[in-house]
């Protein structure tokens, strides 16, 4: 039966997330139950994406993403794909109306880090950004207000802010490895073998403004996703609070993380500022 192969294909992006990102799965689990599952179809088919061009060294990288792009592209036309985690999205795609757009401006980043290494330019890096981040947020952000066009409309600028915050994050936290091993640099106009204080600093700052914006949509999301993207936005907030007290040099030598157990502590705290309704 075709359910059974639609509940296996929704398992395994729910067991990607899992496996992939303790943060964003306990975020997700924060959910409302009735979004929780596209919210996981969305992850999967992202991280696949991008496992794809970050993580298979040893194999013809380009190849593998034109097979999944394909596969992607067969998949939103026939409402079906034999690859589960491409099913499950598919689903949450039609289901939502999520627009063609920002699926294939998220694919064109991931595709720039098949061969892309600078970002020399603010378009350029504002592009990627987009691509790579925005419209994740934006994908979920339909999922979120399930059809309201109003309400999206409404949210839509703070969720390409958080989105970008987060990516933004990403990028600081794991400037080591993108720039060592993937030799990859995103912030423009920023010497990354002489990383100093200012530049780190010119940086934070402008996380900040992107967390300010997204915290203002957050607090007008409904409620069944309120609480799980406040929980998000709190624990990348931590992390940044973390790089704003590292040293510049040292950022460039070791990954900052939040310990599982300020995770929780993270939680119980995020709980308690929902339910006195102080976010």
């Amino acid at each position: 039966m075709k359910s059974i192969f639609d509940t296996v294909s929704k398992t395994c992006s729910q067991v990607v997330t899992n496996a992939y990102s303790t943060s964003f799965s306990l975020a997700t689990k924060m959910l409302s139950k009735n979004i929780r599952q596209d919210i996981y179809n969305i992850y999967g088919f992202v991280r696949f994406a991008d496992e794809i061009v970050d993580s298979f060294h040893d194999y013809d990288k380009e190849t593998l993403f034109n097979r999944f792009e394909n596969d992607l592209e067969a998949a939103l036309k026939d409402k079906i794909s034999l690859n589960p985690i491409l099913n499950a999205f598919q689903e949450t795609y039609h289901n939502y109306g999520i627009d063609k757009h920002y699926v294939e401006a998220f694919m064109h980043s991931m595709r720039l880090d098949l061969h892309k290494k600078d970002y020399l330019t603010d378009a350029e890096y504002k592009t990627y950004i987009y691509g790579s981040a925005d419209v994740v947020g934006l994908m979920c952000l339909k999922v979120f207000v399930k059809g309201d066009q109003a309400k999206f409309d409404e949210l839509k600028d703070s969720a390409m802010s958080l989105g970008s915050a987060f990516q933004k994050v990403n990028f600081l936290r794991d400037l080591k490895a993108d720039f060592e091993d993937l030799s990859r640099t995103y912030f423009p106009n920023t010497d990354l073998n002489q990383l100093d204080e200012a530049s780190k600093k010119a940086i934070i700052t402008e996380i900040e403004a992107d967390f300010a914006k997204g915290l203002q949509g957050i607090r007008k999301l409904p409620l069944e996703a309120k609480f799980g993207v406040f929980m998000a936005y709190r624990y990348y907030s931590k992390l940044l609070e973390k790089l704003k007290n590292t040293p510049a040099l040292q950022i460039k030598s070791t990954r900052i993380r939040v310990p599982n157990y300020r995770k929780i502590e993270l939680l119980t705290r995020s709980y308690v500022k929902y339910q006195l309704n102080l976010l």
